[in-house]
């Protein structure tokens, strides 16, 4: 919140001050309830449609634990360091003659944690499961007990992988290979707001492994995961800056980088780097959105979906003809099987609250008032539109008094704020100069002003989204400047409209600002929580809140700072 004093008198300056002091005390007044039943969190299963996953390695069949011995010879594997894709040698002397045996690899499943309440998600870190093993193939020794293996290294999780020889289900011998971290960029070159795809392998499945980070010429540009793509993190970045070469290097991070990787136990972390030269600067880029692929929940909850207040007589049915978009959404209800007749109430089930100025998450259950149906017979259908409202999974309900007889889920999507004429027509999308006025109406909009997409060096502008939810997942947006995390923004106070506030900076011309989610961990706090309050590069691939049916997206801005 900013206050700007022009004092040409006394009683001006005491006026403007006391807008100011109205308003601040408006946005910040606590809830009036706080929903935090006990944590409980559970261990998520990634969708299946989450896109370019490898299957498990090898012939991708588990083996049973099997036992081992200290004594047991050793397996050659030749190299016994290397990468994704490179050609590998197992083999074995001095074994039993003409014995049938099975190779195994070990690997792991790590996934995301989650505590689902009733009308929010928490963010509950990770679990790296113990390691299992997997058939890499079978193989039958010669006369004198040896064999070969020919292969290449799987897309896998990086560290060290153990190899065995089984026979009749007992080890018999022991290699490894030591799988590090692979490195490409495409395109080389181009011009600023380039997308540059980076494909980093070989990321680990513990704690100290299993994160990367991306720098853009030393400033940090956000995070990666590879939890639920086997150790592959895929990341778009956009080329900015002068023309010229740019560092672009992506290094192993619990957050930002462990600059010292080769002195730790993990010295095979190692960092991948590439060069893009940006050749010229085309002008201003459209404003754009990237949502992730619509995947299946794998969890049946749906937040603010309950049974609380049901009718217990009710056996009605409700459908929508659309079930997700973003605000003011046209959507048809159809309820049928009704038992009640009457003046009923359609409502949108939410929350108002905040995560700052109260002990825990307080906040407090909200019925937005949408339409009223008078119902004479068994069915209805109605067309609604979806309210101005927090982004993420909300329930449209048919109440007939306190009760509900039909109740539904909607998925609010987070979406771009359009600034139109007084005509209807588009003239701007997000972007607009500051207005730092304390006048009511400024401050409702978050003290946007005019849109346009052309600064002076040092002026403030403002980016404006609408839809931002109230979760942990989804509360969030972080925002880079020219692949530089500079800030948040949170939708929670605000009812999902978010106005970012920042300075043009840096040499005339295009300069490039994206939004990413964020994993919030602020309040409340969880232990074991890694990689929160960062931009996360992967959320489209690799996020807990997939599994849930969210759709959190990925924004990309772009300003002209002029002479």
């Amino acid at each position: 919140m900013r206050i700007n004093f022009v004092p040409r008198s006394k009683k001006s300056l005491v006026l403007r001050f006391a807008v100011a002091s109205v308003f601040t005390a408006a946005m910040v007044t606590p809830a009036v309830g706080a929903d935090s039943l006990p944590p409980a969190p559970i261990n998520l299963i990634a969708p299946t449609a989450i896109p370019n996953v490898a299957p498990l390695p090898f012939t991708g069949v588990k083996v049973a634990k099997f036992t081992t011995s200290t004594t047991m010879p050793n397996l050659l594997v030749s190299p016994s360091t290397g990468y994704v894709g490179d050609a590998v040698v197992v083999s074995g002397t001095g074994l039993a003659a003409n014995a049938t045996l099975d190779l195994t690899w070990s690997t792991l499943s790590p996934t995301w944690v989650a505590d689902i309440q009733p009308n929010t998600v928490n963010y509950m870190g990770y679990s790296f499961a113990d390691k299992f093993s997997v058939k890499m193939t079978t193989v039958t020794t010669d006369a004198t007990g040896a064999f070969t293996f020919k292969s290449k290294i799987p897309e896998d999780f990086g560290g060290i992988h153990d190899i065995y020889a089984l026979q009749a289900g007992v080890a018999i011998a022991h290699g490894g290979f030591q799988m590090g971290r692979g490195f490409t960029m495409s395109p080389k070159s181009g011009p600023i707001g380039t997308p540059i795809t980076v494909t980093y392998t070989g990321m680990g499945g513990s704690l100290y492994t299993a994160g990367a980070a991306a720098y853009w010429d030393n400033n940090f540009a956000g995070e990666m995961q590879s939890m639920w793509t086997r150790g592959t993190a895929k990341i778009v970045l956009r080329a900015s800056g002068a023309v010229g070469n740019h560092v672009l290097e992506v290094k192993n991070a619990l957050q930002t980088a462990y600059l010292n990787v080769i002195q730790s136990p993990i010295p095979y972390t190692n960092s991948g780097t590439g060069i893009f030269k940006v050749t010229k600067d085309n002008g201003l880029l459209p404003a754009k959105i990237i949502y992730p692929a619509i995947m299946e929940p794998t969890v049946a909850a749906r937040t603010m979906l309950s049974t609380t207040g049901l009718d217990p007589n009710s056996k009605a049915e409700a459908k929508l003809s659309v079930s997700s978009g973003t605000i003011n959404t046209k959507t048809t209800m159809s309820v049928t099987g009704l038992s009640t007749t009457g003046t009923h109430q359609i409502v949108w089930a939410t929350v108002v609250g905040n995560r700052v100025n109260c002990t825990g998450v307080c906040w407090a259950y909200d019925a937005l008032p949408v339409a009223t149906v008078d119902v004479t017979g068994t069915s209805f259908t109605k067309e609604l539109t979806v309210p101005d409202n927090l982004g993420g999974w909300h329930v449209l309900q048919v109440k007939k008094g306190d009760l509900i007889e039909a109740q539904i889920p909607f998925y609010l999507k987070q979406s771009i704020m359009p600034f139109l004429d007084k005509a209807g027509k588009v003239i701007g999308m997000g972007i607009a100069k500051s207005d730092l006025s304390t006048a009511p109406d400024v401050i409702a909009r978050g003290q946007s002003g005019a849109p346009t997409n052309k600064f002076k060096s040092g002026e403030e502008f403002t980016i404006s989204l609408k839809g931002v939810g109230w979760t942990q997942f989804d509360n969030t947006q972080a925002v880079t400047y020219d692949n530089s995390f500079v800030g948040y923004g949170c939708g929670f106070n605000s009812n999902g409209y978010v106005v970012i506030h920042l300075r043009a900076t840096g040499a005339p011309g295009t300069h490039i600002i994206d939004l990413h989610p964020v994993m919030y961990t602020n309040q409340p706090s969880f232990a074991n929580t890694p990689y929160g309050m960062m931009p996360v590069l992967t959320s489209d691939r690799d996020f807990p809140a997939l599994a849930l049916g969210y759709q959190i997206p990925s924004y990309q801005f772009s300003i002209t700072v002029t002479k």
